[in-house]
């Protein structure tokens, strides 16, 4: 938080953080270093851990927002003094990106009622063309195989159950896991299918309205660097986030047509037959991975109460999915 730390003049600097993250604003750059967390399914333990996955983020966020990205630094120690690339000892490391306006962030755009059908249509057309590039076949095809999805599932249904009754009731708990695991025992064809047709790419993985930025074009950034488990997975699947954000803010007529104008870019008439599923999947996440932050030492009261709420009402929307199963 110190403006002598930066290699540019900084006047004022910002911090946002997320439960894997701190971010630093500087004005003109942003600075992301990785929290030293372990949640199982991700590990930043070491710092030869977040290294790596610096490097990562920077070579798969290129795909889609290659200017944006400028690279990994180290932030080095000399004589207790902390230098972004300095001299001394690296004691950490950072990616460094071009910061963008907060206003231009699409869930900033929603919450003040400034995003059109027109913005919906053109992020559709931006991830279609993506997803027709990227890459599918070998392990890849794995991330669509029942066995995967059935891993996934199982590994959030234990990672919540210490927040039923603090974020979620008994019955979400219970009525989520048997419709999932009715639906994975039924469609078993269905999703042999989507492998075979090539559905199954090396996606974004959390395609948010918070990793969208929309300015005179279309910034998408954030994707999921430290496990591909998570990026590679059903087409629908990365749809289905999007959808489901915007279903969050109550805006059902965005992610219609954004679904609509997807489906006309790629052909893949087959996607609204698994979207309730992949919908109800990522409403479970962003309720697991928001109750993560419940167990955070420097969490306010305030914020623990917004974070609970935000958790149940991300909980409720899985549910609300799950009936349509």
């Amino acid at each position: 938080m110190k403006p002598e730390t930066y290699d540019e003049q900084v006047d004022c600097i910002r911090l946002m953080q997320t439960h894997i993250s701190w971010v630093f604003l500087t004005g003109e750059y942003a600075y992301k270093i990785k929290k030293p967390v372990d949640f199982g399914f991700l590990d930043f333990t070491t710092l030869k851990k977040r290294r790596h996955f610096c490097e990562q983020e920077v070579l798969l966020n290129r795909r889609f927002s290659n200017d944006m990205y400028l690279g990994v630094f180290a932030i080095t120690e000399d004589k207790g003094r902390l230098r972004i690339n300095g001299r001394g000892e690296t004691v950490e490391y950072c990616v460094k990106m071009c910061e963008m306006p907060q206003e231009a962030l699409l869930s900033n755009r929603l919450r003040e009622g400034k995003v059109d059908k027109a913005m919906v249509g053109e992020i559709a057309r931006v991830i279609a063309e993506f997803h027709s590039k990227a890459q599918t076949g070998g392990e890849i095809d794995k991330g669509g195989s029942v066995e995967t999805i059935t891993f996934n599932w199982d590994e959030n249904f234990e990672q919540t159950r210490e927040f039923i009754g603090v974020t979620l009731s008994r019955e979400t708990f219970d009525s989520i896991r048997d419709k999932v695991s009715l639906y994975l025992s039924r469609n078993e064809p269905l999703l042999g299918r989507r492998i075979h047709e090539g559905r199954i790419r090396d996606c974004h993985g959390d395609l948010q309205s918070n990793n969208i930025f929309i300015t005179d074009r279309i910034f998408v950034f954030d994707c999921i660097e430290f496990n591909t488990r998570f990026r590679y997975s059903d087409v629908a699947a990365d749809i289905a986030f999007l959808v489901m954000d915007l279903d969050y803010h109550k805006r059902q007529d965005l992610s219609a047509h954004f679904v609509d104008r997807y489906i006309a870019c790629s052909s893949d008439n087959e996607m609204p037959e698994l979207l309730p599923f992949y919908e109800c999947y990522r409403a479970y996440v962003r309720g697991k991975v928001t109750s993560f932050r419940l167990n955070e030492k420097d969490i306010s009261m305030g914020e623990k109460e917004t974070v609970q709420r935000t958790a149940q009402e991300y909980f409720d929307l899985s549910f609300t999915y799950a009936q349509q199963l």
